[in-house]
């Protein structure tokens, strides 16, 4: 399918280090678990959310990281946001999950699905800032989370999966800082382990592929997973389907890129209003 064909289709995503904008397919999900903040917006009607015992209802829902839930849409399609959270101050993701639960919830979905409509319609220049992703989806910039700048490069680091692997002891290193220190303050930071970071971002740089006709096996090779079964079940843990089933229900998805020439020196974008 060629790129023209692809915008078509309606179906598309933008994707930066920071930040993902996803309308296309739901699929057949099992439970998941992102690593992100993830907004849900229905593209039609509403959507259930069930983390546990408890289901939210609705046309817009916010899941936190690493939260098992399950997502279910009266629309085939549904469209999917999700935030980094070392990315944004977590006091002002907490007025933005507030506003999403609260009585303003339908006004935010119609502001989604209506940025959403000019993105499909419209056609796309090379690249976005977070600041511009901010101001269409939500109508204001989403302030950067304060965080120590040894933390802050390392985890631009691990967004970049190159063949090379990472681990605590080369990110300690390259900070000046041992490992064991290191790994206490990349949690006290981030709110998560090292560990399971990199398995989040390991498993997120697959979206970049999934529109492409590739091999699979490869592919797990290449962002550093030591084979098809850890492959596998990752991506099954964080996306709630298997990894064949992402490809084949994407090949008609359009994929927009951030623009490479706002990062800053630590990896993360610039262009903030």
């Amino acid at each position: 399918m060629n790129d023209r064909d692809r915008r078509e289709s309606g179906r598309l995503m933008l994707i930066s280090p920071e930040r993902v904008f996803y309308a296309g397919l739901l699929g057949r999900p099992r439970k998941r678990s992102s690593g992100g903040f993830n907004i849900y917006a229905a593209m039609q009607g509403s959507l259930k959310i069930t983390e546990g015992k408890s289901e939210v209802v609705g046309e817009v829902a916010v899941v936190s990281p690493y939260v098992q839930h399950s997502v279910e849409s009266e629309h085939p399609s549904i469209i999917c946001l999700v935030i980094e959270p070392e990315t944004v101050e977590p006091s002002a993701m907490d007025d933005l999950s507030a506003r999403i639960s609260g009585p303003g919830a339908p006004d935010i979905a119609r502001r989604i699905r209506n940025a959403y409509d000019a993105l499909r319609l419209r056609e796309r220049r090379g690249g976005f800032t977070t600041g511009e992703f901010d101001q269409l989806f939500f109508g204001e910039s989403l302030p950067d989370r304060n965080i120590d700048q040894r933390i802050r490069r390392s985890a631009a680091k691990l967004n970049d999966f190159s063949g090379v692997k990472m681990t605590a002891a080369d990110c300690a290193a390259s900070v000046g800082l041992s490992p064991s220190r290191f790994l206490h303050l990349f949690k006290e930071q981030t709110g998560v382990s090292f560990r399971a970071f990199r398995a989040w971002k390991r498993a997120r740089h697959l979206l970049h592929f999934v529109n492409e006709d590739i091999n699979l096996a490869h592919l797990a090779q290449d962002i550093g997973y030591p084979d098809s079964t850890h492959f596998s079940h990752s991506i099954r843990r964080f996306y709630g389907l298997q990894p064949r089933a992402i490809f084949s229900g994407s090949r008609d998805l359009a994929i927009y890129r951030s623009d490479p020439g706002v990062l800053d020196s630590a990896g993360f974008r610039q262009g903030r209003p």
